[in-house]
């Protein structure tokens, strides 16, 4: 509690919250919702507070790039596709985890064993989604060009369909898709992202609304932290509320969850360089001119990390 009150109190300079005001908040497979509706952090709002429901991250951005939404949570690989575009959004929040979920996968009898078997194959993801990242970073580490695989551009749904039908090779993706496939008994992980990604997430919000509902963001950022911190504790209640908010076994968040350990970071020296090291790798990929390439430390707002470095106790 007082981890939210800190956050909040340090940015009250922007202005009090107003009943009658609204915060749009893009949300992807009911990952915040419910992490937030679990713990109990949403009560006494000042502000009415709107979900918006995305499969993945660019149609989110899409929708906040349009001003359909005012801010939402997304991976580094997409959010730094939008900005090199010239979407108007900054990160606002920082979030580690383990990369166990975001993962290359195949069929379970497929011969693909090692990435190096992936060379003249075909790989489905999201173009400039963190699974299209995940494989451009193994590719590096094999020593492979980024054109010895083929990618087919698919959304999640499509994509597991690809693979299944064996219209791909391989399906680059993140949870819960990843832990739903895995229990399924359908796929086998050939490279997933720990330490060759850099494991962060981000609330990111339109560049105004950064300043015209800063309290509410605020206010909502101190919420999730304090969320984050209670789910690291025991992910089974927020598991739980995930399940029925989705309509997926338990099993499936719990897999997510307990291994992903997410926690709120604050947006510092190491979290800037991470992201320009995943701009650096969309550069040389040739997904970003470099002469389009945004500079890390230009596309973060650092004033809400700020209150949190004064909450130790929401920052892990």
């Amino acid at each position: 509690m007082r981890a939210a009150l800190l956050l909040v109190l340090a940015l009250l300079a922007a202005g009090p919250a107003r009943a009658e005001d609204v915060l749009r908040m893009g949300d992807q497979r009911g990952n915040a919702r419910a992490l937030m509706e679990a713990a109990a952090v949403l009560d006494g709002l000042p502000y009415r507070l709107e979900w918006n429901e995305f499969p993945a991250a660019a149609p989110l951005l899409e929708a906040l790039n349009a001003g359909a939404i005012d801010a939402g949570g997304v991976g580094d690989a997409p959010f730094t596709f939008a900005a090199a575009a010239g979407a108007p959004v900054k990160a606002f929040m920082a979030f580690r985890n383990r990369q166990d979920g975001l993962a290359i996968l195949v069929a379970k009898d497929s011969p693909i064993r090692t990435v190096a078997d992936l060379k003249g194959k075909r790989i489905a993801t999201n173009r400039g989604s963190i699974g299209h990242q995940v494989v451009l970073a193994a590719l590096e580490e094999a020593e492979l060009p980024f054109d010895s695989v083929a990618f087919s551009f698919l959304p999640p749904a499509d994509a597991k369909i690809a693979l299944a039908s064996g219209a791909v090779d391989a399906w680059a993706t993140w949870e819960p898709y990843t832990s739903a496939a895995e229990l399924a008994g359908l796929v086998r992980v050939v490279r997933d992202g720990n330490g060759i990604t850099p494991g962060l997430t981000f609330a990111v919000a339109r560049d105004s609304v950064l300043t015209d509902k800063r309290p509410l963001l605020a206010d909502f950022a101190a919420r999730l932290a304090r969320a984050r911190a209670w789910a690291l504790k025991d992910p089974a209640p927020y598991a739980a509320v995930w399940s029925k908010l989705i309509g997926l076994p338990e099993a499936v968040p719990l897999r997510w969850f307990g291994r992903a350990s997410y926690r709120t970071v604050p947006i510092d020296a190491d979290v800037i360089a991470d992201e320009q090291r995943t701009i650096d790798l969309y550069v040389r990929a040739g997904l970003i001119p470099k002469a389009r390439a945004p500079q890390a430390a230009a596309i973060f707002d650092t004033g809400f990390s700020q209150a949190l470095l004064e909450a130790p106790a929401a920052v892990q």
